[in-house]
């Protein structure tokens, strides 16, 4: 249900379809969790499927009235594979050289998944006084303003008209 069938299938395929989009819908609205997979889905994670009886395009909709963006999840992080060249922050270099201040700057490097020199750079930076320049993080969206994208975007009448319709200009 990622995307919608090509308009060359065929009409028992697009009809196929319609219904699990339906039924899909019909479980979501119904799902106790709904506002919360919904704000998930839109402010917080990469999410892919049929989500919160949204789809990727309607989820890119709401995320761009609301001025959001989501960072793709980086599952050889979450699973503990250290990539290369693997940019490290700069708070994080900070926060864990207080917190283990009796570790080696070796010891570091190996909690980081980076080189010594990294470490020992930060370090420098910071006792210089100086920090990367970072952008300001985008404040994440209120509830109610994601349930609001949702109503605009997901209740909108069809902007295309149908075949064999006349527009109105």
């Amino acid at each position: 249900m990622e995307e919608p069938p090509p308009a060359s299938a065929t009409r028992r395929t697009r009809e196929r379809y319609d219904q699990l989009v339906r039924e899909a819908k019909t479980l979501c609205a119904s799902c106790p969790l709904f506002t919360d997979c919904l704000f998930s889905a839109v402010a917080e994670h990469d999410v892919s499927g049929f989500v919160a009886g949204t789809t990727a395009a309607q989820w890119r909709s709401m995320r761009n009235l609301l001025d959001v963006e989501v960072q793709a999840d980086d599952f050889d992080q979450l699973a503990g594979a250290r990539g290369t060249r693997r940019p490290v922050s700069h708070e994080e270099v900070l926060r864990l050289r207080t917190q283990y201040p009796n570790d080696s700057l070796e010891s570091l490097a190996m909690r980081l998944g980076c080189s010594l020199s990294t470490v020992k750079r930060h370090l420098r930076r910071a006792r210089r006084g100086q920090s990367p320049a970072t952008k300001a993080p985008r404040p994440r969206p209120e509830v109610s303003a994601v349930l609001d994208a949702f109503d605009a975007v997901v209740d909108q009448p069809c902007q295309s008209p149908r075949p064999g319709s006349t527009r109105v200009a």
